[in-house]
């Protein structure tokens, strides 16, 4: 299909926006606590940066009622901040001495030993470290960087992806002004598999208005989703999202206290037939921020995204089937953001291209035949029309700082954005 047809395939990059809107009301209770959070977080993320060289030794007298225990029992006792696990491999590495000679896991401590103890990094240390991660950066200035994230790139640290993450990279970028930031800034992620545009933090005064847009759902992001079936021209999926009761690293709708509240506004802009089977071309906009929203909803009416491994085979209907070109990712890309400038007040809005795989797949499946579509006016309007007068905006809650794809949680996709799993943080909830 031509880029032309669908709006967001080819779209121009940075560019601001010359519309004025009102922001919300102030954020609740339950806003400042995520910023106390986030806060914490930041404290977290701080101190392990500040020990990128290693733990220092430790030293320590064995009390006479331990006298005669084995080593990795009396490690156990006399440093309880590590897992007995954790122990007894840093014994076998030789990072446990006892009167100054190397010991044994099973070896009894003797009457008034001395034990030193040098211990390594921890994962979760090493995974905020500057690494020279390439990042796209899409707009930049002193208090806001808006970055298009490639798909296979994790936004923030999580199981099974310690290192070359976003975080990693903007820590290399900012040094300390980004180590010195909740999260070096993030406010909100992409799950691994998912492409797109987010705005990450330069300052904390910065940071702290964007987490309160995203509170108060001033913040607009617009994805460009492909999926199974022939969606309806346009609709509401208003179901509350929780952890699958049957599968906790996967999300699903869940009705009851668990669940929370979720509702993802769509409109179908193309549709095609691939190997007789109905493919529409979607455009998401968010009223909420939950982990792996879009893919969840679709997947949920019976439209999943092509190419999603983890919520691919809803309802039995379809297969994660192989798609043109190797395409092995979900078709989900971030491909609008907007938001009011934390400093300038001024409204911004930003657009993607849709990246080549998405955009081969795309023309492959065959969209393309209402060359009528008006790209700009439609989607302009529809992006846009999300502003009122009580300044409310397609945009994320307080969960929107743990990724719609975020991964960050669960290790989903990569665990997902995110870890193996299917986003190891959020669509795009936040970090």
């Amino acid at each position: 299909m031509t880029r032309s047809v669908i709006p967001g395939a080819g779209a121009p990059g940075a560019q601001n926006s010359i519309s004025d809107y009102s922001l919300g009301n102030a954020p609740d209770d339950a806003a400042s606590r995520e910023a106390l959070d986030d806060e914490l977080a930041g404290k977290e993320a701080r101190g392990a940066a500040r020990t990128r060289g290693g733990e220092a030794p430790r030293s320590v007298q064995v009390p006479d009622e331990l006298a005669g225990e084995r080593l990795d029992k009396v490690l156990a006792k006399v440093f309880p901040e590590f897992s007995r696990s954790r122990l007894q491999g840093w014994i076998e590495e030789q990072r446990v001495r006892v009167d100054g000679k190397p010991a044994k896991v099973r070896q009894p401590v003797p009457l008034g030993a001395t034990i030193d103890l040098v211990p390594d990094l921890l994962p979760e240390q090493l995974a905020f470290t500057p690494e020279p991660v390439p990042l796209d950066i899409v707009y930049e200035d002193d208090a806001i960087v808006v970055i298009n994230k490639p798909a296979g790139l994790v936004v923030h640290p999580a199981a099974g992806n310690w290192s070359g993450t976003i975080l990693n990279g903007l820590l290399h970028r900012y040094g300390e002004a980004a180590a010195g930031l909740p999260r070096a800034g993030i406010v909100h992620r992409l799950d691994k598999e998912t492409s797109g545009l987010m705005v990450v933090a330069r300052t904390l005064e910065a940071q702290t208005d964007l987490v309160r847009q995203l509170q108060a759902r001033t913040v607009k992001r617009r994805y460009l989703a492909l999926v199974w079936g022939n969606m309806p021209d346009e609709g509401t999926i208003d179901a509350p999202i929780g952890r699958d009761p049957r599968e906790r690293t996967r999300m699903a709708v869940v009705k009851g206290a668990s669940g929370k509240p979720a509702r993802t506004h769509f409109r179908r802009i193309d549709k095609t037939l691939w190997h007789n089977q109905p493919v529409s071309a979607i455009h998401c906009d968010l009223e909420t921020g939950r982990t792996h929203q879009i893919r969840v909803h679709c997947a949920h009416i019976g439209h999943p995204l092509l190419g999603d491994p983890v919520y691919g085979h809803a309802r039995g209907k379809r297969s994660v089937a192989t798609l043109p070109g190797g395409f092995a990712r979900q078709a989900l890309h971030a491909w609008r953001l907007g938001l009011v400038h934390p400093v300038t007040g001024r409204a911004m809005q930003w657009r993607a291209e849709v990246p080549d795989d998405m955009d081969a797949l795309i023309e492959a499946l065959g969209f393309g035949s209402e060359e009528d579509e008006d790209e700009h006016g439609f989607d302009d309007d529809m992006f846009d029309s999300a502003y009122t007068d009580e300044g409310y905006v397609i945009g994320g809650d307080e969960d929107d700082y743990a990724d719609e794809d975020d991964y960050a949680d669960y290790a989903g996709e990569e665990s997902d954005e995110e870890s193996g799993e299917d986003d190891p943080h959020d669509e795009d909830k936040h970090a």
